[in-house]
């Protein structure tokens, strides 16, 4: 694009406050859970699967500490990030991981612009494959709505929320359901109006199909991926160490699917992630991005920047990136054990103009298949197999069970893994010895 004079959208960074224990979560997933309890049990699926994500930095911080937040602010704003994001989980009055926000509120010391996100859907146990059974439901009961507009007013007059084209900015995740949204969304707009707060955005997160904010009466949306994708996976590229039953993406495709995408309504705020691999939730149904490293996030962000300066025509531009901390969806721009500060530096450079790239520079796979032989043609030589396979072999002598818990200890202990690996190869070269005998 042509080099532009505008200033440069600001980079808003969604944020999960599920770093701290609560009673419920206590007793719906075990004692003392938090978020870290999903992100420490990843295991990899197929060689070179980058599982579990670790943090170095922060470390495996608790949100009930304001020094935690306060260098989360510091380090955001040193590269770039100019707003968090939080979301807001309200229940019929019932509030869940607000400990966090509530204490950002009363901290004048947390001076990082922020806005909320409504996570309007019910809480299920969907990362065991339960969707159905429900821990706490939204009930949309008849004063919700205006019970709901009144609990975000003490953030919506707070100096630090952030205001579209002057005006505080609310995003819902799940518009669709909503019964009445128009209605639901006028009786927040008279609220507001009738205290003197004045006008609101409302911005409806385009998720689980919906790509249409208008319909719902909203004043913009919101992009969300990896929602919404429409190509097929890539999942006859990988080969899995066990059965798979979830999808995987060059992360380049995505990322070209969503800089490609056009809507019918015009105010859709871009959003980019880092990575994606929501295996620490999911397990074998997860979805994985391929190559979601620094470089490719990179591009995105800058070629989304260079998208959203070129819209500004049409009102105050944003650009949402997912997240700064959603490690177990391992989408995160915290430093981790990998990657170091990539991620973040790769956020102040693109947003500071810097174009390295002309395209995407990562879109390998993993080493492929052997792919079935042509009729007469000879069997192809076998694939060495994987330190995982020959490990996993030697443990059905003891059951899948024992195979479970040594992958476990082997990922948290690097050292473990270099002793163990002669030993497996030994017993690997022994037993093919005894076979040809």
């Amino acid at each position: 694009m042509p080099a532009s004079t505008s200033a440069p959208p600001r980079l808003i960074a969604f944020y999960l406050t599920q770093f701290h224990p609560i009673p419920e979560n206590d007793l719906w997933w075990g004692k003392g859970f938090t978020e870290w309890t999903n992100v420490t049990k990843a295991a990899p699926l197929f060689e070179g699967h980058l599982q579990p994500h670790l943090p170095t930095d922060f470390g495996f911080y608790d949100l009930r500490l304001r020094e935690t937040r306060r260098d989360q602010i510091k380090v955001a704003k040193e590269y770039g990030i100019d707003g968090f994001c939080y979301h807001y989980y309200w229940f019929s009055g019932k509030r869940l991981l607000q400990q966090p926000l509530d204490d950002m509120l009363g901290d004048p010391q947390s001076d990082m612009p922020f806005c909320l996100c409504w996570a309007n859907e019910n809480w299920t146990r969907r990362w065991d494959a339960a969707e159905h059974e429900v821990l706490i439901a939204q009930k949309y009961l008849p004063d919700d709505d205006l019970n709901f507009i009144k609990s975000l007013i003490p953030f919506f007059e707070d100096s630090r929320y952030i205001r579209v084209d002057g005006k505080p900015f609310l995003i819902v995740y799940r518009p669709q359901h909503l019964p009445d949204a128009r209605k639901t969304l006028e009786i927040w707009r008279e609220h507001c109006r009738a205290i003197g707060l004045g006008e609101i955005h409302l911005c409806a997160a385009l998720t689980h199909g919906n790509e249409d904010y208008q319909q719902y009466g909203f004043d913009s949306g919101v992009e969300f991926p990896p929602h919404n994708l429409r190509f097929a996976n890539s999942n006859e590229r990988v080969d899995f160490h066990e059965e798979f039953k979830g999808n995987v993406f060059q992360y380049a495709q995505i990322a070209e699917f969503y800089l490609s995408r056009t809507y019918a309504n015009p105010r859709v705020f871009k959003t980019v992630f880092p990575s994606w691999d929501n295996t620490a939730r999911t397990k074998e149904r997860a979805l994985i991005t391929l190559n979601g490293v620094p470089e490719n996030y990179e591009f995105w962000l800058a070629s989304t920047l260079d998208l959203a300066l070129g819209a500004q025509e049409g009102g105050e531009q944003v650009v949402f990136i997912n997240a700064w901390n959603e490690w177990a969806e391992g989408c995160h721009l915290e430093p981790d054990r990998c990657f170091g500060h990539g991620f973040l530096a790769a956020t102040r450079d693109a947003k500071q103009g810097v174009r390295k790239y002309t395209e995407f520079p990562h879109v390998a796979f993993p080493p492929a298949r052997v792919p079935a032989s042509e009729p007469g043609a000879p069997p192809p030589e076998p694939r060495p197999r994987t330190f995982w396979q020959d490990l996993a072999a030697l443990c059905k002598l003891h059951g899948r069970r024992t195979f479970a818990r040594l992958k476990q200890a082997i990922i948290g202990v690097p050292w473990l893994y270099r002793v163990l690996s002669p030993l497996v190869r030994g017993w690997r070269a022994m037993r093919a010895k005894v076979k040809n005998s």
